[in-house]
């Protein structure tokens, strides 16, 4: 007798990361998961190095100094704030919480793999709604969503197309979704976002008890390989995801790093400043190659190549591989005309442009 899983568990496509790897080059350059090309903050470097003199000591269970820090950066109250290891874990414990079999999620056509991931694990129904020039669409996610969604997932901005919705859109769409719809706010990329009309969800997730805002320390704050998120929402959530969270999610390093770079707001500075310098340059000058560059507001851009032999994004990803230049597929989220690119160093900018230049004359 074969053990067999739950129904639907097998029919998960597990999530494949970014690669890293190049075969043939000793230390390729990795621009697939927009990571923070300046690394971390020297302050959670020292905090990292200090915890790690107590590894035999088990974390604080309710990580009570970090979220009285990010509660101090951010005006947020620590007690509508919950920690796990990264955002992913968060927004599966939203799922473990809020869904069962054959109920209805809902996320826009392009969304991030893992809300797929989420309702796949709990045998719910997952319904992508259309996007309109690769920007969620308002109109579209209400109508997918109906009067019997039990989630939606927003990625504001969002991944892998670097597009976002105003605040007055991402208004209008909870103000049309059913109470009984809990509205999720993935605010990965957020702190690189300097539109005028872009708002954080926090003031929606303070005024009403259906709406999570995620936040994730890989991105600005560079600290990706500890797994360190957070999430702020209303106290009767944060009682569930308390409840259904191991004891000890977030490690005790993670914690002290975490602690030291969400109060380093120069660090946090000197990175978006960087980003948006090279995400300028890295439009321009794609852009001068003939490539189209969807607009973007993270750390990333979606570059677009044509449908002509030896041009497609599978042909750039294999020639820019070979050079030890790595970035993202995104076949997989039903774009393979694409490639997503992190901005990274100046350096590594440029060696992406020339290459490019040299892959598009060949």
């Amino acid at each position: 007798m074969t053990l067999e899983p739950r129904p639907g568990i097998l029919d998960i496509r597990p999530y494949k990361p970014g690669a890293a790897d190049a075969p043939g080059i000793a230390n390729p350059v990795k621009l697939s998961s927009n990571e923070n090309p300046l690394g971390c903050s020297p302050k959670a470097r020292e905090a990292f190095e200090a915890a790690a003199k107590s590894l035999n000591l088990y974390p604080d269970g309710g990580a009570v100094k970090l979220r009285a820090a990010i509660a101090e950066m951010t005006g947020l109250e620590a007690d509508r704030i919950v920690c796990g290891t990264g955002s992913d874990e968060l927004l599966q414990l939203l799922g473990r919480s809020y869904l069962g079999p054959g109920d209805k999620v809902v996320q826009s056509q392009y969304g991030f793999l893992v809300y797929r991931l989420v309702a796949m694990q709990s045998g719910a129904e997952l319904v992508s709604a259309p996007e309109t020039d690769y920007r969620a669409s308002v109109d579209a996610i209400l109508e997918a969503a109906g009067d019997d969604a039990k989630i939606v997932f927003l990625a504001n901005p969002n991944n892998p197309t670097g597009t976002y919705l105003p605040g007055d859109e991402i208004r209008r769409l909870h103000a049309g979704l059913p109470s009984t719809t809990l509205l999720v706010l993935d605010e990965a990329y957020a702190e690189y976002v300097d539109e005028a009309d872009y708002e954080t969800g926090v003031d929606l997730a303070r005024n009403h008890d259906n709406v999570v805002v995620t936040r994730t320390f890989s991105k600005i704050h560079g600290l990706a390989a500890l797994r360190l998120g957070w999430a702020y929402a209303d106290r009767s959530i944060i009682d569930v995801l308390n409840r259904v969270r191991g004891p000890f999610n977030v490690n005790a390093p993670a914690i002290a790093a975490g602690t030291a770079a969400i109060r380093d707001t120069e660090f946090q500075r000197r990175s978006a400043e960087h980003n948006r310098e090279q995400l300028a340059f890295l439009r321009q000058q794609l852009g001068g190659l003939g490539l189209d560059v969807t607009p973007s507001v993270g750390n990333f851009v979606l570059v677009h190549f044509p449908d002509t032999d030896g041009k497609r994004a599978t042909d750039a990803d294999a020639f820019l591989t070979s050079r030890g230049l790595i970035l993202r597929p995104v076949a997989a989220y039903g774009i393979p005309h694409a490639l997503r690119l992190t901005a990274g160093t100046a350096v590594q900018n440029r060696a992406v442009v020339n290459a490019l230049a040299e892959f598009l004359k060949a």
